[in-house]
């Protein structure tokens, strides 16, 4: 099955631009975090307190062993972090075409702040918002392009601008 997969930092859009595309294209849209919440009974927040980080991306990977064996084709946005294991990437091309949401750091900042949901930027490193974006994002920059099969940058476009260029390279 050729699913459309997003990737990209947390913020940089796969889920809002997830759920629209999947409306455009009539397909169902899946969210990783989602699908693990529903299935542990808990927030992705309250999996990194009560289990840590290791933990959780190895639901992660499960999932992703999961939607391998779905049927139909779907839209599915993954965590910014999924990535980041090989085993995830295998997973990730073998799923489908993967599209890489690239956004700024001065991007993310803007729609990040204030959101105390995402367990990596809570974490009190005595950085600022900005300099715990520009670490997470250097670390995984490389291995959203060494994944993805297109990259689009999302800073200053809207979401059909977007999904025209999703719609154009997947056909």
């Amino acid at each position: 099955m050729n699913h459309i997969i997003l990737i990209g930092f947390m913020g940089s859009g796969k889920t809002s631009v997830g759920k629209k595309l999947a409306k455009n294209r009539k397909l169902e849209f899946v969210d990783t975090d989602k699908m693990i919440e529903e299935q542990s009974h808990m927030k992705v927040s309250e999996i990194f307190a009560e289990y840590g980080e290791e933990y959780f991306r190895n639901l992660e990977t499960l999932t992703l062993r999961q939607l391998l064996d779905c049927e139909k084709s779907l839209v599915i946005s993954v965590g910014g972090g999924l990535p980041v294991q090989p085993q995830n990437r295998e997973y990730l091309k073998m799923l489908g075409s993967v599209i890489y949401l690239k956004a700024s750091t001065r991007t993310l900042t803007e729609r990040l702040k204030g959101d105390t949901s995402r367990p990596l930027l809570a974490e009190d490193s005595g950085e600022s918002l900005s300099e715990k974006i520009d670490r997470l994002k250097s670390g995984r920059e490389d291995i959203y392009r060494e994944v993805a099969d297109f990259e689009i940058t999302t800073d200053n476009k809207g979401f059909r601008k977007i999904i025209e260029e999703i719609n154009r390279y997947v056909g």
